[in-house]
Parts: C-alpha cells; sequence; structure tokens
C-alpha cells in the first residue's frame, strides 16, 4: 500500500482523510453567509484563510484520531468497519506511516493552526482566540486522553460543539464582533455532523467495545441506541423550522428542512438494521448526503435571503 503513493506530500494529503473535510468546508460557508446576511461586506483575503487553516484544523483532528485509535487498539480490532466510511485511515495498521509519524503530524496540523489564528485575530478581534481555543480543545478532546470524550458517550457533544465553532468562528472573523445569528444559524448543521459520527458508530461497536471505547453506542447497545439518531434529527430540524418561523432566521431557510426526507429514511434503515453493519452503507451515504445539503440550503438562504434575519 505505500507504493501506492509517488510523493510523501501525496501519502500525508491521503492520511487527512481529505474526502471528509467538506463538512468543515460547509461549516464555513454557512459562517461566511451569516456575516453578509448581517450586511458585513466578505473580506476575500480572511475568508479564503479562514476556510483553509480551518480545513488544516479538521485534517489535524482526523490524523490525532487515528493515532490514537491505533494506540487504544481500536482500529486493529475493528474487523466490520465500512470502508471508506469507518474504521479511519489504516494507515497504521497497512503500514504506510508509524504511529509516531502518524502522532506527530497530526498535531503538527494542529499547531500549524496557531499562528493563522493569531494572524486572524489581529485583523478581526481578540474574541477570536477564544474561539479557536475552543474548536481546537473539541478537536483534541475528542480522542486525545485523558479525556478522550468519545471514549466517555460524549464524542457527538464534542463534535457538535466543534463545528458549531467553526461557524461561529468563520462569522467572527469577518464580523469582528460576537452575533447570536451564526450561533442560532449553526446548531442544526452541527447537530447532523454529529449524528454522522453516531450513525458511524454502529459498523465500529464491537471493535470500539474490544478497545474499550465506550461510545454512547457502546453504552447503551444497538437497540437502544438506534433511535438516538432520529431524536438528533428531529431536535435539529424543530431548531431550525422554530427559528425560521419566529423570524431570527430568514423565514426561507426552512427549505434547509427538506433534507429531512434523507435523514427519516437512513434513520428507518438504522432502526431494521443496527445489528448488521454492512447493511448500513445506504444509511450512512444519505446522512452524509443530508448534512451537506442541510448546510448549503441554509448557507444560501442566509445569503440570498437575509432580510427577515435577526441579529
Amino acid at each position: 500500500m505505500p507504493g501506492r503513493y509517488s510523493h510523501p506530500l501525496a501519502l500525508y494529503f491521503a492520511a487527512t482523510r481529505p474526502a471528509f473535510l467538506t463538512v468543515t468546508l460547509v461549516a464555513c460557508l454557512i459562517g461566511l453567509a451569516s456575516a453578509h446576511a448581517g450586511g458585513v461586506s466578505i473580506n476575500a483575503l480572511t475568508a479564503t484563510a479562514t476556510v483553509l487553516f480551518a480545513l488544516v484544523a479538521h485534517a489535524g483532528v482526523n490524523v490525532i484520531n487515528d493515532y490514537h485509535d491505533a494506540r487504544n487498539g481500536a482500529d486493529a480490532a475493528n474487523t466490520a468497519r465500512l470502508f471508506p466510511f469507518t474504521g479511519g485511515s489504516r494507515f497504521i495498521q497497512n503500514g504506510v506511516l508509524s504511529a509516531a509519524q502518524t502522532g506527530r503530524f497530526g498535531y503538527l496540523l494542529l499547531a500549524s493552526v496557531v499562528p493563522a489564528g493569531l494572524w486572524l485575530s489581529w485583523h478581526s478581534g481578540p474574541g477570536l482566540v477564544a474561539i479557536g481555543l475552543a474548536g481546537l480543545f473539541f478537536g483534541w478532546a475528542y480522542s486525545a486522553p485523558p479525556l478522550a470524550l468519545m471514549s466517555r458517550g460524549l464524542g457527538e457533544l464534542a463534535i457538535a460543539g466543534g463545528w458549531l465553532m467553526v461557524v461561529i468562528g468563520t462569522d467572527y472573523v469577518q464580523r469582528g464582533y460576537f452575533d447570536s445569528l451564526p450561533l442560532l444559524a449553526g446548531v442544526s448543521y452541527a447537530l447532523l455532523v454529529a449524528n454522522l459520527l453516531f450513525i458511524n458508530q454502529f459498523p465500529d461497536r464491537d471493535g470500539d467495545a474490544l478497545a474499550g471505547k465506550r461510545t454512547l453506542v457502546v453504552r447503551l447497545g444497538t437497540e437502544r441506541a438506534k433511535w438516538g439518531y432520529l431524536i438528533i434529527s428531529l431536535i435539529a430540524y424543530a431548531w431550525l423550522i422554530g427559528l425560521a418561523g419566529e423570524g431570527h432566521l430568514p423565514q426561507k431557510a426552512g427549505i434547509a428542512a427538506f433534507t429531512l426526507v434523507l435523514s427519516l429514511t437512513a434513520g428507518r434503515d438504522l432502526i431494521e438494521h443496527a445489528g448488521d453493519p454492512q447493511a448500513l452503507r445506504p444509511a450512512i451515504k444519505r446522512t452524509i448526503l443530508a448534512a451537506h445539503l442541510h448546510g448549503l440550503l441554509l448557507a444560501v438562504s442566509l445569503a440570498l435571503f437575509s432580510g427577515t434575519s435577526a441579529s
């Protein structure tokens, strides 16, 4: 497998699981649209830098997750994973990179975000430092001991919090101050991203349990945990519809609620096949599609129909 990569840069880029970085790109688009909805003129330079380094931070979190899942044995024990959606990159298990190389690379990526964040805070305001630190904390604490929130059944909260920070931080860079709109707008998307993590825990359940990773699915068991997907989905969509109905978001933001069809059908499949990981591939694909479409429709509605939004 190492021979697949003609250049070390290609190898290390692949180690970041780049196909999954698009959830961060969408979060940035929501943040930029939120700032635009507040009447802010978007600065192309700082917007580009924000998106770039948000992606780098997400890449670092992915690599660090692989590193710690190798150290705790979860990826090695995971024989039911659904490639490429669950079970990590497998670079360590397949001998592409050593655990030490993976760990150094992941933490180097996170460290590289710090000077960029300081530069952006110099252009926008000191509040960005707090947002950035919160985002990095969620990303690090998700898998790294001693907190290892994913092993305590708190991974979903960490994921939702981290992606909400991306939306708020992207808005703040453009706006230069805190506003309620990115918080209100980002919650439904952050919950749908958390649902992606949640459904991915079902194929990984046995490996996680063997490694002592007490994820929410491991703690509850598949028969009880499977209902959590629908609960998270309904909270996300109720939040969006309620805010749009009350005028805190553009009423046309309700168009993003049409992705409920994808979430509900994925939830139906999960309820039916929770104990059969190999049958969950279509549900995971629809979960990915639901989150992305929801975020994109929300961003478009904020950017084009912001007249009725409230700050």
